[in-house]
């Protein structure tokens, strides 16, 4: 299974750290956020990762290249290694959805590959849900039960997505009008996803169905979740529930002291 890291973002959150490195260079632990990712997806087996650049997008490049355990081609790859593919967004930041579209060349006819943010740490077993992944998913989120304002919203008798809620703002979104809100399952997103390489021809649809703009070069924008209520109602999109899930967002500057502390325990 291939992955792509997205490390795109402008990481406005981490300013004034982010004035000068990348969100995805950010250190924690003496290392950056895209080597704590990186690594444990190839110690799950996973030695082939898609990561888009946007901001300082030079200097992720210039990272990987003096990383010996990157390499940039096949002919490369020995034990230990990881392939990195580049998808270049310097000319527009496509937002999720977007990006993977723009890196379809390196995704579609891989059968299935994970999504993992660069900004998010976790104890999850990337093996474990590999294998809850059901037979006619499209995609595959990683839930669990925690504090948080924006929930995803799912079926109780089958996992199956069927909208979001905003507790702070009291917005929601169904994905059917047979879906009952109060009848979900509320559960907190991970930033970790699995999906099918079939949905690369669904998102070209979904572009063009809605008239977005559609530009070979520079991509287009959309975010992922947008498409995954579009098409939730039709094509099953799943939760995976991962108990005693140890997780943190380390999108902002109080969250680096807790991401190191995250790090020794899970050492």
């Amino acid at each position: 299974m291939k992955a792509m890291i997205f490390a795109a973002g402008l990481g406005t959150r981490l300013k004034p750290i982010t004035d000068t490195l990348p969100k995805a260079l950010v250190p924690v632990c003496g290392k950056p956020l895209i080597e704590h990712v990186a690594r444990k997806l190839l110690a799950s087996g996973i030695n082939e990762a898609v990561v888009n650049i946007h901001y300082f997008a030079d200097k992720i490049e210039e990272w990987a290249a003096g990383a010996d355990w990157i390499v940039s081609s096949p002919e490369e790859m020995t034990s230990g290694k990881m392939l990195f593919r580049f998808s270049d967004e310097r000319a527009s930041l496509l937002e999720t959805g977007g990006a993977v579209l723009h890196a379809r060349r390196w995704l579609q006819g891989c059968g299935r590959f994970l999504i993992h943010n660069v900004d998010i740490l976790s104890n999850c077993d990337i093996d474990w849900f590999a294998s809850q992944v059901r037979d006619d998913a499209l995609a595959t989120l990683l839930v669990s039960k925690r504090d948080t304002k924006r929930f995803l919203l799912f079926a109780p008798d089958d996992m199956r997505l069927v909208g979001w809620h905003n507790t702070d703002t009291g917005d929601y979104h169904l994905a059917s009008p047979d879906v009952s809100l109060e009848n979900c399952r509320a559960l907190a997103f991970s930033g970790i996803h699995i999906l099918s390489d079939n949905v690369l021809s669904l998102m070209q649809q979904y572009v063009e169905e809605r008239g977005l703009p559609i530009d070979e070069v520079n991509g287009t924008r959309f975010p992922i979740m947008s498409f995954y209520m579009a098409v939730a109602a039709k094509y099953p999109i799943y939760g995976v529930e991962a108990r005693d899930l140890d997780f943190i967002d380390v999108g902002k500057l109080d969250a680096l002291k807790p991401a190191e502390a995250f790090l020794q325990r899970n050492a």
